[in-house]
């Protein structure tokens, strides 16, 4: 199976903060007029509805008027926010934050052992090995080196079995379209071509022979950026053989509309393939690479629920799977015959959301407890041999490693505390420290406390917020409501470097655990989709109630924020409810509902959200609360700053566009309507350390000017 890149904040020594002067918001922010966005005669006919679409033109990501408006937007979203009196200071503060040495938890592969660091401001991790655990270190990758501006990243890394052959992922300007370098590990020679134009693909090695890989067939027409993907293909790339030779496996047009991906199992025994048409549910497919003539086997066929192989021992199956269990559970049977009726329960289902991995030759259960980790580790057999003792409460990721190994490496983090790496004995349990953070944060002067808060149906929903010891519920703190509430995503506690800015001011940022997410398993997911997607909005809102009425905050106090599937969250709750909150951010956001769907792979993400397509219900369901659709000319809406990327293949940055020529259109009063588009960037992942900081920067500059908060100066 591939290893990915995990960029993990390691913590921690502390160092007292001296406060400096107070830099007051500027009294009268001067905004240039926005750029005349011209309007078109679009309407589109959906079940006897005419909805009209007058910036439809700003879908087209490759035509010069489009690049226009872009670099006008920019222009007037830069002039706004250079004008604020502490946007310098913010940046230095983060600079500052930011600047410390950073390292993974290492991992082998053959000979040596590998690790990435950071030294502090660098815009990408370098990828470092020694020989053994006592060699020379050297770097191995260095992806500060693939461009001058740090904007192409390593995307994704895999050995071979014996370490002798890597493949890595680069992607350029944050596109999810990748290129594949293979490697001799060794002296670092290029092994063959440079595989192109592969897409949501993870790099799986058969022996030293060559690699499994995942993509589509580049788009013909209209833009590698925007058009629409369809037959994502299962390929096997054999070593020193062109591309256009590589055999087809698995998808195309025998399997349309699936996200296809594979991997081996550790014994190199059994190729597993996954294939799923939505974000939510997948069939399962198993082949014996030791019968040359075997044919790939169906252990489940249909796609009502999540299922994957975490391990085997010989013909024996280890299965994780949601069927018959919403919370998950790990179940075994024989590759003979490998179909549910044949399952046998090996760790059974709980009240608390399952996750498993193994190490060691164990298996590893993260129990979700209300967004929290409990782990528990068990034998092959399923008997539970020990809670693991984490140092607190929050998230443990890790707990990886492989069939012989005797330690793994597991990392814990929660809002206050940055991540710290534990080097783990699986023999006795013992955890001790490996790294720690040197970032300059004193958690001891902060606390979180969860909540549980009644949404408007009566649900029950959790939120953790997080503040400065010490402070005053007197409505006036400025506050940071976070959520996301989808595709099964839970939001567990971590710590961010950025939102150190908000809490040294005496702020407070709240994450609320939304329905549609994963924190309560596939039942709270599923409250959250399609006709029920209302109930994710309806929890955000009573988050922003509780914050207000308990006098953490106040509305003129109040931002919020969310990116991706939370873009769409904060644009229709700011449509609904714009009286609730003096700034938003959507960011990346998915805010036209009727046409997702025709973008990218954006059809893949009908099992949350249905298609407009689907049935007049569902469009009239859609078209009400679809953000760029519910807004009203003449409505006075939140100071929100709309986030995207040139770059974006995920979620094209036309949701963006067009929501802000809309809203810039319809505002009402003084607040302003911005909109920040990044360039050589894409969905989030792999952007440089300098943009991230950038953004970060403008984000909390923008906020607390439009809260009018001064700003108080740390050095």
């Amino acid at each position: 199976m591939s290893r990915k890149l995990s960029v993990i904040l390691v913590a921690l020594t502390l160092t007292a903060c001296n406060q400096g002067k107070v830099i007051e918001p500027r009294e009268e922010m001067v905004l240039k007029p926005y750029p005349k966005t011209e309007k078109i005669d679009q309407k589109d006919v959906y079940f006897g509805t005419t909805v009209e679409d007058p910036y439809r033109w700003l879908e087209d990501d490759l035509s010069a008027n489009t690049k226009a408006w872009v670099t006008a937007q920019n222009e007037v979203t830069q002039d706004y926010l250079g004008q604020i009196p502490y946007r310098d200071a913010i940046q230095k503060r983060l600079e500052s934050l930011w600047n410390y040495a950073k390292e993974t938890a290492p991992f082998k592969e053959g000979d040596f052992t590998y690790f990435y660091k950071n030294d502090g401001l660098q815009n990408q991790y370098v990828l470092y090995r020694k020989k053994g655990d006592t060699g020379t270190e050297e770097v191995f990758l260095d992806p500060n080196k693939f461009s001058e501006d740090g904007t192409t990243s390593l995307a994704d890394i895999s050995f071979s079995k014996d370490g002798s052959l890597v493949a890595y992922q680069l992607s350029e300007g944050g596109s999810d379209w990748r290129k594949v370098i293979i490697l001799n590990a060794a002296d670092k020679s290029v092994v063959g071509d440079t595989l192109v134009d592969v897409k949501f693909s993870g790099l799986a090695w058969k022996g030293n022979e060559g690699i499994y890989y995942s993509s589509y067939d580049k788009p013909k027409e209209g833009s590698a950026l925007s058009a629409m993907t369809d037959q994502h293909k299962l390929y096997f790339h054999k070593l020193n053989t062109p591309q256009q030779d590589d055999q087809l496996i698995f998808g195309g047009a025998t399997k349309p509309r699936r996200y296809v991906g594979a991997g081996l199992t550790e014994d190199e025994r059994f190729l597993v393939v996954s294939a799923a048409n939505a974000t939510s549910g997948n069939e399962l497919y198993v082949k014996d690479l030791t019968n040359p003539a075997a044919d790939f086997v169906a252990v489940v066929d249909n796609m009502d629920k999540n299922h994957s192989i975490i391990d085997n021992e010989g013909s024996k199956l280890f299965i994780y799977t949601e069927l018959s269990a919403p919370n998950g559970r790990v179940v075994t049977t024989d590759f003979a015959q490998p179909q549910p009726a044949n399952w046998t329960d090996l760790i059974k289902e709980t009240d608390q959301v399952l996750s498993a991995s193994i190490g060691g030759g164990k298996i590893f259960a993260n129990y979700l407890k209300d967004a929290t980790s409990l782990v528990k580790q068990y034998s092959r057999d399923g008997k539970m041999e020990r809670e693991i003792e984490l140092p607190g409460i929050g998230s443990a990721a890790g707990f990886g490693a492989k069939r012989n190994d005797k330690d793994l490496y597991y990392s814990f983090t929660n809002y206050v505390n940055p991540g710290t790496i534990y080097k783990y004995t699986i023999a006795d349990g013992k955890s001790e420290v490996y790294k720690k953070s040197a970032i300059n944060f004193d958690p001891s002067q902060y606390e979180s406390k969860q909540v549980f808060y009644t949404s408007k149906d009566g649900t029950k929903v959790p939120m953790i917020i997080t503040y400065k010891k010490g402070i005053k519920l007197d409505g006036t703190n400025p506050t940071m409501l976070y959520g996301y509430g989808g595709f099964n995503i839970s939001l567990t506690p971590s710590f961010s470097t950025s939102n150190v800015i908000l809490l040294e001011q005496g702020g407070v940022y709240a994450v609320a655990n939304l329905r549609g997410g994963g924190e309560y398993g596939e039942n709270w997911h599923v409250a959250g989709t399609k006709l029920q997607k209302q109930n994710v909005f309806d929890d955000f809102i009573a988050a922003a109630e509780f914050l207000i009425s308990e006098k953490y905050t106040s509305s003129e106090r109040l931002a919020i924020a969310g990116g991706s599937n939370g873009g769409l969250l904060v644009g229709a709750c700011m449509t609904q409810r714009p009286e609730l909150f003096q700034v938003a951010f959507p960011a990346v956001g998915v805010l036209d509902m009727l046409r997702y769907h025709k973008f990218t792979a954006g059809a893949g993400w009908a099992f949350d959200y249905g298609t407009a397509d689907d049935s007049k219900e569902m469009f009239e369901y859609l078209y009400k609360y679809s953000p760029y659709h519910a807004l009203k000319a003449g409505t006075s809406y939140p100071a929100t700053m709309v986030s995207t990327a040139d770059h974006d293949d995920r979620v094209v940055p036309a949701h963006s566009f067009k929501f802000a020529a809309r809203l810039q259109e319809y505002q009402k009063g003084a607040n302003p309507v911005l909109i920040r588009i990044d360039t050589k960037a894409g969905h989030g992942a792999g952007k440089s350390t300098a943009m991230v900081i950038a953004e970060q920067t403008d984000k909390w500059a923008f906020m607390l000017q439009n809260m009018k908060v001064p700003y108080k100066e740390i050095k």
